[in-house]
């Protein structure tokens, strides 16, 4: 792949400062824009891979920017907010975040969590619509409706395996409570939390081996899951 180009929309000169240097130490190519209609511009005019973007910005929300962009585009996008709450981290993920961190953060957890980000990119451009997915032991063939665990078939319900393709096809990112009950439930009374907690629960008694040691699935706590990208 061509070198990564991220877009950082942020308005705290130490924080810009700080990611600067440490994201081109690690070889990525990085655009600046310190407002939210120059951040705008920069996305429509500098053709990044990625963005970080705060949500505290002085002229306009971060929410409002994530809703913007994706009416055009399905970019990686990755929060980085001094907003801690669940509701703010669920708003923005609602929006169509791909993920969320909260200031401070270290600089090892970025570019983790950027790795995960261009992962997306490479699916996108190596396997556009793949119809098979494999996971360390796990295969699932979304075109036959089938999952594989070390070849071992699994049977799941039809809610199980709609939530579990959900995941899977959005695998790295976060996917809220709200996104599972319209996507599977289709916002019917039966999608509630509790719904969702037990299909999850049985979902994972099939995957996991260790019921202690999650290997697919991960629990971003009041906020949803997230499956694993590799």
């Amino acid at each position: 792949m061509d070198e990564i180009h991220i877009l950082l929309i942020e308005d705290d000169l130490k924080i810009i400062n700080f990611l600067s240097l440490a994201l081109k130490t690690s070889g990525y190519k990085l655009s600046v824009a310190s407002s939210g209609k120059s951040g705008i511009m920069s996305y429509c005019t500098g053709n990044p891979n990625i963005i970080l973007l705060d949500l505290g910005l002085p002229d306009i929300d971060g929410i409002d920017i994530i809703k913007e962009i994706r009416k055009v585009s399905q970019i990686p996008i990755l929060i980085i907010s001094a907003r801690g709450q669940e509701a703010d981290k669920i708003e923005a993920l609602d929006a169509g975040a791909n993920d969320y961190m909260t200031k401070p953060f270290s600089t090892g957890e970025l570019l983790a969590r950027i790795r995960v980000m261009e992962r997306f990119i490479e699916r996108d451009i190596l396997f556009p619509s793949n119809p098979v997915v494999m996971i360390g032991d796990l295969k699932v063939d979304m075109e036959r409706h089938r999952v594989f665990i070390e070849e071992e078939e699994i049977h799941f319900t039809q809610m199980e395996y709609k939530l579990l393709i959900l995941l899977v096809k959005n695998r790295g990112k976060v996917i809220t409570h709200s996104q599972i009950k319209k996507e599977v439930w289709g916002y019917s009374e039966t999608g509630d939390a509790k719904s969702i907690r037990v299909c999850m629960a049985s979902i994972r008694r099939k995957l996991e081996k260790e019921s202690m040691n999650s290997r697919y699935i991960y629990t971003e706590i009041g906020v949803g899951y997230r499956f694993a990208d590799a």
